[in-house]
């Protein structure tokens, strides 16, 4: 079966492409010229890459007549890190390049579309995010996520297609990128570095890679037509507690420097997952705890800390 994966020098979408390829699918991939691909060092020569900026509707039309997928998976997304602030490119990114990708599958037919979408989607709550929630993102990155997935739920009821959007809460695990607070603090307490960090008292909905990858795999056994799935742990955890089981793992005394780093963005009380109709749906289930998945990273890590310079 032919797949096409978007944004494989990512975090998500490198990790699919590596699931995929061990399942014996044909695997192409959509990369930028600039694209950095560090995580595809051990399986770059088993994927048949194309190099297309998903905002050029021409060019994604031509290489998707080109390839045919059967199941598309959207990872490509751009403004998650505090440094990418450009609001065109945002946009252009995350809306215009679904647009132009969903259109140009459209055109030759497809099995499935699954579509990334993010938790920043929601915004502040105050209740486990459920689906049925209205969406009230804070900022750009947010917003755009929110009307890529607006723009796929819209499509596939609309024309009865099997189009799905997976919302993703916070993934780690292998390959994350170093930018991120988990691979950061495992890194700097493996080199006998202070790690620089805002607030203990921030929450995130902390889901690791593999039990993402098993829903990326799941859903597409169904058709949904437009439908829309949280993928989260379920379980709320603060960034102290996290840097707590990393360094009981590590067995290093190290402090972090809390507060050494001011806030990007207003912290909420509360960030979790209300992942029910994945659960009822998809027959999904996440089967790792925070302290498993952040031991299996810390192991990684370990065996890769050359990877992160």
């Amino acid at each position: 079966m032919k797949v096409l994966v978007t944004g494989t020098t990512g975090f998500v979408g490198s990790c699919l492409s590596r699931r995929l390829l061990e399942m014996g699918y044909e695997v192409h991939s959509f990369k930028r010229t600039l694209s950095n691909p560090w995580r595809l060092v051990d399986i770059r020569r088993n994927i048949v890459e194309h190099v297309v900026d998903l905002r050029d509707a021409d060019a994604v039309g031509r290489v998707v007549e080109r390839i045919r997928p059967q199941v598309i998976y959207h990872c490509a997304t751009y403004g998650g890190f505090a440094d990418q602030k450009d609001t065109t490119a945002i946009f252009e990114s995350n809306v215009l390049g679904t647009v132009n990708l969903l259109k140009a599958c459209e055109r030759v037919g497809f099995d499935y579309f699954v579509n990334t979408g993010s938790s920043s989607e929601y915004g502040i709550k105050f209740h486990p995010m459920d689906e049925r929630d209205a969406l009230e993102p804070n900022g750009d990155y947010g917003v755009s996520k929110a009307a890529a997935t607006l723009f796929c739920k819209s499509e596939g009821i609309s024309k009865q297609l099997p189009i799905v959007t997976l919302r993703l809460f916070s993934p780690y695990g292998p390959w994350d990128d170093p930018r991120r607070l988990i691979p950061y603090v495992i890194k700097s307490f493996l080199r006998n570095e202070v790690p620089q960090l805002t607030l203990p008292t921030s929450v995130r909905d902390f889901i690791f890679i593999e039990d993402i990858l098993d829903a990326y795999i799941a859903v597409v056994k169904k058709p949904f037509l437009g439908e829309v799935f949280n993928i989260g742990s379920g379980t709320q955890s603060s960034l102290g507690e996290v840097v707590t089981i990393v360094k009981d793992l590590l067995h290093t005394s190290t402090e972090p420097a809390w507060g050494a780093v001011s806030k990007q963005r207003q912290e909420p009380c509360l960030w979790v997952a209300q992942n029910n109709k994945a659960r009822n749906n998809i027959e999904w289930d996440p089967s790792t705890s925070l302290k498993s998945g952040l031991q299996r990273t810390e192991v990684w890590m370990q065996n890769n800390l050359n990877l992160y310079p």
